[in-house]
């Protein structure tokens, strides 16, 4: 793609959690803190919220990249299961072999005897659930009671929930209460401000292997982060877009104009203003002029 023209190693707003491209600016750093002490302190639930796009799984896979062999991690991408096969896949998580007809008391028995094994060789569980909002409100309490299981002296599964807002709104429902009041931290994601989106995109362009031969305005910048609300992903998808508009064009300097016409081809950003009607479509037509490229070297080279 623009990769050769802009001087990059890699695409640097790939839309994969790369932990790589982990920015510890204000509040990501924060968070990260936050969830190292609390599971360093032996603290049984945490709980960190945030917007669709603003960064939870990267975070979560950022944290399980720092745990060193202190920790036993486990990590469930997708909870949006049953009681019976939340259990069934926490025992897979801590290397247990059991049939899938195995019943529920057999499952608990052999997590118990896992966790203590575990604790007692001193390392500490962490279970991280992302997309925890999907997990139906029976598999909550499920959830719950296996954080029941402890010694005299510790917990032995600590339990750390990755979801968008709708997962405050599940644990504000009177029946969750019990796992509610057990939640010791809990930390929100917000939207990144200009000043922090200007060095997150400098920063992902340094990661990729940029040696200055791409550069925001900041005008490129202000309209950036108006069209992205601050939200990373936006951001990441909006920054690829106007790197492709400016490599159709031959440029090597982003401009407000090439954000503009990415906003203009991007769902759910805020509308840009003053674009001319010819604008919509045109980043997908630099997308053409890429594939011509590439199929017009490709045919070249078979020539000679």
């Amino acid at each position: 793609m623009y990769l050769e023209h802009f001087g990059l190693r890699e695409p640097p707003f790939s839309l994969t959690p790369d932990t790589a491209y982990f920015f510890e600016y204000g509040h990501y750093r924060e968070a990260l803190n936050t969830l190292l002490v609390a599971l360093r302190s032996g603290e049984g639930f945490i709980k960190v919220t945030g917007e669709v796009g603003t960064g939870k799984t990267l975070l979560c896979r950022k944290l399980l990249a720092l745990l060193d062999e202190e920790f036993y991690t486990a990590y469930i991408p997708n909870p949006f299961l049953t009681p019976s096969a939340l259990n069934l896949a926490v025992a897979e998580e801590l290397g247990l072999e059991l049939p899938r007809n195995a019943g529920q008391h057999r499952i608990v028995k052999e997590l118990n005897v896992r966790l203590v094994g575990l604790a007692a060789e001193g390392r500490r569980v962490v279970l991280c659930i992302d997309e925890a909002q999907a997990m139906p409100a029976e598999t909550l309490e499920i959830l719950r009671l296996l954080t029941n299981l402890e010694t005299e002296k510790r917990k032995l599964l600590h339990v750390v929930l990755f979801g968008q807002p709708e997962l405050d709104a599940k644990l504000a429902r009177p029946a969750a209460r019990q796992l509610r009041q057990r939640i010791t931290f809990s930390y929100r994601l917000e939207p990144i401000d200009l000043e922090g989106m200007a060095a997150y995109v400098a920063h992902r362009l340094l990661v990729a292997g940029s040696q200055g031969r791409v550069r925001f305005t900041r005008g490129a910048l202000r309209r950036l982060h108006r069209a992205s609300r601050g939200i990373p992903r936006l951001v990441n998808i909006l920054a690829h877009k106007s790197l492709m508009a400016c490599y159709g064009r031959g440029g090597h300097t982003i401009e407000a104009a090439h954000v503009r016409l990415a906003a203009a081809d991007t769902e759910d950003v805020q509308p840009p203003t003053h674009l001319p009607w010819v604008a919509t479509g045109l980043v997908t037509g630099a997308l053409l002029v890429l594939a011509l490229g590439y199929w017009r070297g490709l045919f070249t080279g078979v020539l000679e």
